[in-house]
């Protein structure tokens, strides 16, 4: 389950209910779906969307969704710098930026333009995060740099990130760390 940060305000959210409250006050959308299929790195990305099947077709109607895909990033994939580059400063989209997080974990850092304060929402297996239209943001990997993720688009070519240039993605942690983060003679103490 997701983990949902205001870093400016030292406070953390761990609870479904009041991360999926706090977010939707701030126009962002937050469920959790139980993957009923288990799928292996191996799997194809067809594999996974059929297994999805069901849920993307709830998707697509909830929001006027047409065509769905699949992220599967690993630390080797080649060229995932440069591709995570494109979504780690500060941007918005044209279209709502939809995620079915199917394996690995992510953080989704988001900054209302209403002036509350950015949030960074780390998301995991069965978690479902709907960013709209216009919503600054950025997203960055865990520290495991694996993440899988149906993706779902209202525009069939997809969506380009606009970005800000405000240079506040600088000033918040580039990624989410947990305890494989943490030296292993510390986690024992």
């Amino acid at each position: 389950m997701a983990v949902l940060r205001i870093p400016d305000e030292d406070r953390t959210l761990s609870e479904f209910s009041e991360i999926k409250e706090y977010l939707a006050g701030i126009g962002i959308g937050y469920e959790i779906w139980k993957p009923t299929i288990e799928i292996d790195r191996d799997s194809s990305n067809e594999q996974i969307l059929e297994a999805f099947a069901g849920e993307i077709e709830t998707l697509k109607k909830q929001g006027g969704y047409q065509t769905a895909d699949v992220i599967n990033l690993f630390p080797d994939t080649p060229n995932l710098e440069p591709m995570l580059a494109r979504f780690s400063k500060e941007h918005w989209h044209d279209e709502d930026e939809i995620r079915f997080i199917t394996a690995g974990r992510g953080v989704f850092h988001i900054r209302p333009q209403d002036g509350s304060p950015v949030v960074a929402l780390t998301v995991e297996e069965g978690d479902l995060a709907r960013v709209p239209a216009g919503t600054w943001h950025w997203f960055d990997l865990c520290s495991d740099r694996r993440i899988r993720a149906i993706r779902l688009f209202q525009d069939p070519s997809g969506w380009t990130p606009h970005y800000t240039d405000s240079g506040k993605d600088a000033g918040y942690m580039p990624l989410c760390f947990g305890l494989d983060f943490i030296p292993s003679q510390l986690q024992q103490l």
